[in-house]
């Protein structure tokens, strides 16, 4: 029966690896094998010979998945699969991901499906000794399609310069995360709720930061603002019936408190596309995605956009017309919906694993940034160039709250979300 082939769950090469065959009847433990003193070793030697990936290439695409999405490595860990071992499988996969990438099309959740779907045809090894270490199918088929998912973003959108800022702390005790709107180039408006429920404001006008200014209510919500035209801003949160409370900036004066119903299960979040059109978004007591729009003259009714939302959702609008709403769903990825005029698009299922809702803010046209807390607590940002999504980027930080972004310029983004010590933190892109 020995003369048959055998390989371990380590094995990349059946015809140079040291426990083949004969040896495989007396094979307990690796290190029992002076030729296979430093597995590593001898997988940065054989392995790439079966790739055309470079080498270099693959490892840098494997030290930003370690870095961005431990959670990955961490979960087979659990089971009692070592890292140097889980290191060697996602090199497999990312390398077979650079090789295969350019024979499927479509969009990104097309490619990963075939690609994931051909990868383990080809290495049914890989598969057959994480289920026989006892990690669950489901496990194993979700980890390796994150990993082809990462590394084809990676491929597709190589990472650019670093251009963010520190961190500032802006002060403030916020009970939830903050929101923040733009009605003119280096213009800030942020929102918060504060200890006491009541509505906080606090803003910028290009060359100072204002004291916060108490503007009351009892908020049981982070809030939602939004700007549709010069010296006017929109807020609204969920109030103690958990309904949608609205209040509005004239240019001169602030409004009084105003009930548009509903029965929320998350803060709202607004958009708009044009002067006096608001639309907004809630989570419902389904979970179901829900939009109520101020037409300039009245308010709709509340519409089921359906899904299954498990945070708050975040809009944002970069043309006449254009709505692009996100929300962290299912399996903590980010879901991604849009309206183009005249429909709602379906769902996309744009990845990731979020620990907070999503939120996003456009430069231009077709431009769109997408940022949420990450497994470590640091702000994790991804965007859409025009034509394709990016992979997610790492830009630090420690924060407890879901994040709050704007743009008020073609190359400039401002971020806020509450820090560890309970005040909104800050940080922006030239």
């Amino acid at each position: 029966m020995y003369n048959q082939f055998f390989y371990c769950s380590n094995c990349i090469h059946q015809t140079s690896c040291p426990f083949l065959n004969e040896q495989m009847r007396n094979f307990y433990r690796f290190e029992d094998y002076p030729e296979f003193e430093n597995f590593s070793a001898f997988y940065d030697e054989d392995y790439f010979d079966s790739f055309r990936a470079p080498q270099q290439q693959v490892n840098r695409i494997l030290a930003q998945l370690n870095i961005q999405r431990p959670e990955l490595s961490r979960t087979l860990q659990r089971y009692g699969v070592n890292r140097a071992q889980i290191n060697n499988y996602f090199r497999t996969a990312i390398a077979y991901t650079i090789d295969n990438a350019s024979r499927y099309s479509g969009n990104i959740n097309q490619r990963t499906n075939l690609l994931f779907s051909s990868f383990r045809r080809s290495n049914a090894w890989i598969f057959n000794a994480l289920r026989a270490a006892g990690v669950p199918n489901n496990i194993v088929n979700s980890t390796f399609r994150d990993v082809i998912e990462f590394t084809l973003r990676s491929i597709i959108t190589p990472p650019s310069p670093d251009r963010w800022s520190q961190w500032e702390d802006l002060g403030g005790v916020l009970a939830f995360g903050p929101g923040v709107s733009s009605w003119a180039p280096n213009r800030l408006d942020t929102f918060a709720t504060g200890s006491d429920s009541a509505l906080y404001h606090k803003w910028w006008n290009g060359s100072t930061w204002s004291n916060w200014e108490r503007l009351g209510g009892v908020l049981t919500s982070a809030p939602a603002a939004v700007s549709w035209g010069n010296n006017r801003i929109d807020v609204f949160g969920r109030g103690t019936n958990n309904a949608m409370w609205h209040i509005f900036w004239d240019g001169s004066r602030w409004s009084q408190w105003e009930d548009l119903g509903g029965v929320l299960t998350s803060a709202p979040a607004a958009a708009s596309w044009a002067p006096n059109r608001l639309d907004t978004f809630v989570r419902g007591t389904d979970n179901a995605l829900y939009h109520k729009w101020w037409n300039g003259s009245t308010w709709s009714e509340w519409e089921n956009l359906g899904g299954v939302l498990t945070s708050a959702p975040a809009a944002v609008s970069w043309g006449n017309n254009r709505i692009d709403v996100f929300v962290r769903g299912q399996g903590n990825r980010l879901y991604h919906l849009w309206w183009n005029g005249s429909r709602w698009s379906n769902w996309e299922d744009l990845g990731g694993n979020l620990t907070s809702a999503p939120a996003v803010s456009s430069r231009g046209p077709n431009k769109l940034e997408v940022f949420a807390r990450g497994q470590n607590n640091q702000l994790m940002t991804m965007s859409w160039n025009g034509t394709r999504w990016s992979n997610w980027s790492n830009l630090g930080g420690n924060i407890t709250s879901d994040p709050a972004a704007v743009s008020w310029g073609p190359n400039r983004t401002d971020v806020f979300a509450r820090g560890t010590n309970n005040a909104m933190w800050h940080i922006w892109r030239n």
